[in-house]
């Protein structure tokens, strides 16, 4: 009979063990997940910030070095460019346009419209260009002077002019200062979430 006892007792602590390993256990779980939710939120929040900070300097950064930056409204000169895309356009010479160049201008001085067509023949002599949409099957009907000139298109980004356009607008500017705010709150709670997985594991070790 005593020796019955003494097997209960055994088999009692061998039980109070298992349940201290489980209990133990589930600690370094709940501390991942926390941790990995930690730097999700942190990744995100970079990841936002980041993404505001590359658009506005697809948008700034180009008009500190001479670039203009226009928003394609029309179809005239589809495929090679379509409608809402970015263009940067560069200064320069006009007698230094050649055939095939595309270049943006004004369609008359008076009402501003700005014009992107490729050139067809520079007509140096008379100060004009000879220019037509590739969408368009005629030539424009009237020569471009060259007081109407802007610039020369040196680079095209499909389908971004529209999202920067949206960014210049006011509605924009508050859309932009929401997703750089919620960058930030993500990566305050990635930091707190990191330091009660820090705190909790000097706990663990006093």
């Amino acid at each position: 009979m005593p020796e019955s006892r003494k097997e209960g007792r055994d088999g009692s602590v061998r039980r109070q063990k298992r349940r201290d390993r489980g209990a133990g256990s589930a600690g370094p779980v709940r501390r991942q997940r926390r941790s990995t939710d930690g730097r999700v939120c942190s990744a995100a929040g970079i990841l936002l910030i980041v993404a505001v900070i590359l658009l506005c300097s697809l948008l700034v950064l180009p008009g500190m070095i001479g670039f203009h930056m226009y928003n394609v409204l029309s179809g005239s000169m589809e495929p090679a460019i379509p409608v809402g895309s970015l263009l940067y356009v560069r200064s320069g010479e006009p007698e230094d346009v050649e055939e095939k160049d595309i270049i943006a201008f004004y369609g008359s001085l008076e009402d501003s419209g700005i014009i992107t067509h490729r050139v067809v023949k520079n007509n140096v002599v008379s100060g004009t260009f000879t220019t037509k949409g590739d969408a368009n099957e005629k030539e424009d009907p009237a020569p471009v002077p060259y007081d109407n000139y802007i610039g020369r298109v040196a680079l095209t980004v499909p389908y971004v002019g529209r999202v920067l356009t949206i960014m210049t607008s006011l509605e924009g500017k508050i859309a932009a200062a929401c997703v750089v705010l919620l960058g930030v709150v993500l990566n305050l709670i990635g930091g707190r979430l990191g330091n009660r997985e820090a705190y909790a594991g000097l706990d663990e070790d006093e």
